[in-house]
């Protein structure tokens, strides 16, 4: 089993940023982009409850958790959502996510 994975963001300015997980932390999305010190706000600090680690998921999205019902209600505020939109916050990263890309949404 690997101990790290690889995860693709693009940032608001349209860069391209290759994180690498260490997987034994068990970390956020977002925890990982604020580690990386990207340009994702994340006001609530993970609680689902300000929809500021809004992304885009690039891609397959097999290998993440179903929406809850929070994230879902959050999402459906927002009005630049698609049904590739997700919260960060709400996804902790696995060895299943290896190679995932996103792009995290303007506000």
């Amino acid at each position: 089993m690997k101990d790290e994975i690889t995860i693709t963001v693009k940032d608001q300015g349209g860069n391209i940023h290759h994180l690498i997980c260490p997987l034994e932390m068990g970390l956020s999305l977002k925890d990982l982009c604020k580690a990386y010190e990207l340009p994702m706000e994340a006001m609530c600090g993970g609680m689902a409850m300000c929809a500021t680690c809004h992304c885009y998921i690039l891609g397959e999205t097999s290998s993440l958790p179903e929406k809850g019902d929070m994230e879902e209600a959050l999402l459906s505020e927002l009005f630049t959502t698609t049904p590739a939109s997700r919260l960060a916050c709400q996804i902790q990263l696995t060895s299943a996510m290896d190679g995932l890309s996103i792009e995290i949404a303007a506000h």
